[in-house]
């Protein structure tokens, strides 16, 4: 009864947060998603050779969620000899711009082999970009509505806490979702013990890096010109000005999206770097 209080009052206040958020960024919120379109032009979520499979047996499944009222599906993952309500581990991970796409499917069974159970949420609500102008709509729908993006998270939360009783739970997410997971740790500080963002949307404003407590795994490609290094040691700095438990490691010659096998800007041996950190990161906080 306590979570579900918690998550009711950060709901209400985080509200009012991201809604103020939204209008004092609007300008820069453009600009970036302007900026992530340039870096993915020309781009397609097709599946490359790179495919990855858990390192142990898994399960998955479509799991419902509650988003503000509205039930919307997502996809959960688990290691094979865990019980469905099984109190593990558990990481919620959010989707590249593309959306909950075959590749974030893929990913989430790949962390669940690793022992988690991962709850993969879905942003867009049931749609999948299949090019980059439609992911840009997609963004910015999101954008738009920032109170519910992070309805989304605290939905997640909210179920893996009442089916399974999760202790333990880390956010993670690519890009689009590196921003979100970010969001997650600093509006719902209290509901997630881990963060890691891939090269996504910086955070700078001291206030608002101050309500972070989950430890940050932040990883970024130098190269990348969509998330400039500079903000990236910008928040870096205030972060640890702030006294707070952040990692941030930047990749010589990696650019956006060097993560996503999915990708033609997948780098294997900085995405196979970024997953040990990534691993080790989880297996420090959430066990």
């Amino acid at each position: 009864m306590l979570g579900r209080f918690s998550i009711l009052v950060s709901a209400v206040v985080l509200s009012a947060c991201a809604t103020r958020q939204a209008t004092e960024g609007t300008a820069g919120g453009q600009a970036h998603v302007d900026a992530m379109a340039r870096e993915h032009a020309g781009h397609t979520p097709v599946a490359n050779e790179a495919t990855m499979d858990p390192r142990t047996p898994v399960v998955a499944q479509e799991v419902e969620y509650s988003v503000d009222g509205t039930r919307v599906r997502g996809y959960e993952a688990r290691p094979a000899g865990a019980a469905a309500n099984a109190s593990l581990p558990s990481v919620v991970v959010i989707h590249e711009w593309w959306g909950l796409n075959d590749n974030v499917r893929m990913m989430a069974r790949r962390l669940a082999g690793e022992g988690y159970r991962v709850f993969a949420v879905d942003m867009y609500e049931g749609q999948v970009a299949q090019s980059p102008e439609q992911a840009r709509t997609l963004t910015q729908g999101v954008m738009q509505n920032p109170a519910r993006g992070i309805a989304h998270l605290a939905g997640a939360v909210r179920s893996l806490e009442e089916r399974t009783g999760a202790q333990r739970i880390g956010i993670m997410g690519w890009c689009f979702g590196g921003a979100w997971a970010l969001q997650g740790a600093l509006n719902l500080p209290d509901k997630f013990d881990a963060a890691v963002m891939y090269y996504g949307r910086m955070v700078t404003d001291r206030e608002q890096l101050d309500r972070l407590r989950a430890p940050l795994l932040g990883l970024f490609g130098e190269a990348d010109q969509g998330i400039p290094v500079a903000q990236v040691r910008q928040m870096e700095a205030t972060l640890r000005d702030l006294g707070k438990d952040a990692i941030i490691q930047i990749y010589p010659g990696a650019g956006h999206a060097f993560a996503n096998p999915s990708g033609q800007s997948y780098k294997a041996d900085v995405a196979g770097d970024a997953w040990v950190r990534t691993t080790a990161h989880f297996g420090r906080h959430l066990r």
